[in-house]
């Protein structure tokens, strides 16, 4: 049997401002909300289903993504003025790692939720 994830709620604030701010950062797109939740589309077998809540923890979200999509990506985290590191525990340092010999990066979204992004799984 072969398990897929199809799909996870992302409590938010705001859910279309967190939904716009994740399509745009990862160069997805956002076609507004539906029905209850605000969806982003990730691949062909994931959609993040964003959702509004008064109080919630911060979430870790990683992201195996092509050294193209890293390059993509992390360009528009700095053409945003986000800041970014490379651990959970130096999100702002400045710099990227190169765990399991590729790079990754962490940063965190307007709701206070860990984004990393890594070219080579762990």
């Amino acid at each position: 049997m072969t398990i897929t994830l199809n799909h996870t709620i992302v409590p938010t604030r705001d859910k279309v401002a967190a939904a716009r701010f994740f399509a745009d950062i990862f160069g997805l797109n956002f076609n507004e909300q539906s029905d209850h939740f605000a969806p982003v589309r990730l691949n062909e077998t994931l959609t993040l289903l964003f959702d509004e809540d008064t109080s919630f923890d911060s979430h870790h979200y990683a992201f195996h993504v092509s050294d193209a999509e890293f390059d993509a990506i992390f360009g528009r985290i700095k053409k945003a003025g986000l800041a970014y590191g490379s651990a959970p525990w130096s999100v702002d340092d400045g710099k990227l790692n190169d765990w399991n010999g590729g790079r990754g990066v962490y940063f965190k979204d307007p709701n206070g939720h860990l984004l990393e992004l890594m070219t080579v799984p762990q």
